[in-house]
C-alpha cells in the first residue's frame, strides 16, 4: 500500500468513524479532525479502527505527537502493514 493510499484509507476510516458526517475529500483536503467535526465519540471509534486495521495501539492523550490531521494519523503507521500488503 502507498503512502498516498494509506492516507486515504485513513481518511476513509474517519470518515466512517463519524456516520459519514464528515467527508473524506474534506479530511484529505489537511486541517485539523476537530475542526471538521470529529467528535470524542467519533475519536474512540477511529482509534477502535486502526487498532484492529493495523495492529497499532493508538493512544490520543499524553505526551507525544499530536493527532489531529490525517498526516499525524498516517505518521503512527510507517511500518505498519495495511489491507491487502504482504
Amino acid at each position: 500500500m502507498t503512502a498516498t493510499e494509506r492516507r486515504e484509507r485513513i481518511a476513509e476510516l474517519v470518515s466512517e468513524a463519524t456516520g459519514g458526517d464528515v467527508a473524506t475529500a474534506d479530511l484529505l483536503a489537511g486541517g485539523s479532525m476537530i475542526a471538521l467535526g470529529v467528535d470524542s465519540l467519533g475519536l474512540l471509534r477511529l482509534v477502535d479502527a486502526l487498532e484492529l486495521e493495523y495492529g497499532v495501539e493508538v493512544e490520543l492523550t499524553g505526551a507525544g505527537r499530536p493527532l489531529d490531521t490525517i498526516d499525524d494519523l498516517v505518521a503512527l503507521l510507517p511500518d505498519a502493514p495495511g489491507p491487502g500488503d504482504s
